[in-house]
């Protein structure tokens, strides 16, 4: 069965969509359209921007979707994806894709979100980071034990074995990474993001974007998405709506979904954005796994 997945943020570029600006017909209309729904010519930034503005949130989060949902519809219609998954905002593009909602609705919630989370970001200084090689538990319990004494600091994505990124206040990321390397972690590594995404901290984004969510018009996808909050799929459009609003502050179960995926006959996975990230971490997760980039 062919799977497509969607990365999330982070794996932005400066120049990426260019390429299919300048070569697809469909690409170009749907870039200019996005520039009309957003306000400003989120293009200009994409194509020769700097590296700082295109790490806004309220940048990076549309720029990603754009580049994955319109690359993904490049492909022709003839594309079929019988299981979808998007890591974090990824998730939105994979709905999108799935036609569980259009263009325009996926890309005013994403702008939606991202504007929510930089507000959130803002109101409390926070921020995430890496941590290599250290066993899921171990990791879960010294959060938790920081978290009890009043540092915020969670688990925030299960993304391969062996890599977990931890979210938080900053004093709780900085005590977490002390005592994970004291423990045996290999490298635990602050990450630079405006904040603690997937996190309590998250909360009044969260209540944002559960308005957004719930005035928007959702369908039946054309085929099962796992959602990040559970790795459990779902076609059903209340759950959809419930989950990513949930998503926002729950943990990212990227391993388990891939797993999932797997177990329900996934042979062949298609990455549809910038970079090569979720690629990486699938053949990490089942090294039977085929894994690409659109082609």
């Amino acid at each position: 069965m062919k799977a497509f997945v969607f990365p999330g943020q982070g794996a932005q570029f400066v120049g990426m969509g260019k390429d299919l600006y300048e070569n697809h017909t469909l690409a170009k209309e749907l870039f200019e359209k996005a520039n009309d729904i957003l306000g400003y010519r989120i293009t200009d930034i994409m194509f020769a921007g700097t590296d700082e503005d295109l790490k806004q949130t309220k940048v990076t989060q549309p720029a990603v979707f754009l580049h994955s949902v319109i690359s993904a519809m490049c492909m022709g219609n003839d594309i079929q994806p019988e299981m979808v998954a998007g890591h974090s905002l990824g998730e939105f593009s994979a709905l999108v894709f799935a036609g569980a909602l259009s263009f325009e609705d996926g890309l005013k919630l994403v702008y939606a979100r991202a504007m929510a989370m930089q507000k959130a970001c803002e109101a409390a200084p926070s921020t995430m980071a890496a941590i290599i090689g250290m066993p899921d538990e171990k990791v879960e319990e010294i959060c938790s034990t920081i978290t009890n004494k009043g540092k915020v600091v969670v688990a925030a994505n299960y993304n391969c074995p062996g890599q977990i990124v931890i979210s938080g206040s900053i004093e709780g990321i900085y005590e977490a990474c002390e005592q994970l390397k004291s423990a045996g972690a290999k490298r635990a590594l602050p990450l630079k993001v405006g904040g603690a995404f997937h996190s309590p901290l998250m909360n009044p984004a969260k209540i944002e974007l559960e308005t957004a969510i719930n005035t928007t018009t959702f369908h039946h996808p054309k085929c099962p998405i796992y959602q990040n909050v559970d790795a459990l799929p779902y076609t059903e459009p209340e759950k959809i709506k419930a989950n990513l609003v949930a998503q926002l502050t729950a943990s990212v179960r990227w391993t388990q979904t891939v797993k999932n995926m797997v177990a329900d006959g996934a042979s062949d996975f298609t990455e549809c954005g910038p970079g090569t990230v979720l690629q990486g971490l699938i053949k990490k997760i089942d090294k039977e796994a085929i894994a690409h980039g659109i082609e």
